[in-house]
């Protein structure tokens, strides 16, 4: 498989696998609580690697890569479920902040 794969192929193999059963996908308030657990698994990994809140020798040590990747995944449902393609919603946030947020922060070359 190529790394090189698109938001709607992604959402494809993602709604492949949730069409083999039954239940389908969850509601959206049981995959935004989903959603939420996902973000904070990914915090505590970032404050184990990144801030002074280390993990106790009980809990269990994941990646941020993996975390981030559940995320995604639960986002994916998400969107699928609601009927919503990832890279149309993407472009348009981009748009939104080249457009309304263009001089918004300081270009590199300014600093030159």
């Amino acid at each position: 498989m190529s790394n090189d794969i698109s938001l709607q192929l992604l959402q494809k193999k993602v709604d492949n696998y949730i069409g083999q059963f039954k239940e389908g996908y969850f509601p959206p308030f049981e995959l935004l609580a989903r959603m939420t657990e996902e973000l904070g698994e990914l915090s505590r990994e970032v404050q184990d690697v990144y801030g002074q809140k280390k993990k106790k020798a009980t809990e269990s040590k994941n990646s941020i890569e993996e975390e981030l990747g559940d995320l995604f995944f639960v986002l994916v449902c998400f969107a699928n479920a609601q009927n919503i393609r990832l890279d149309e919603a993407l472009l348009k946030v981009i748009n939104k902040f080249e457009t309304r947020d263009k001089d918004r922060w300081t270009r590199k070359d300014e600093l030159e």
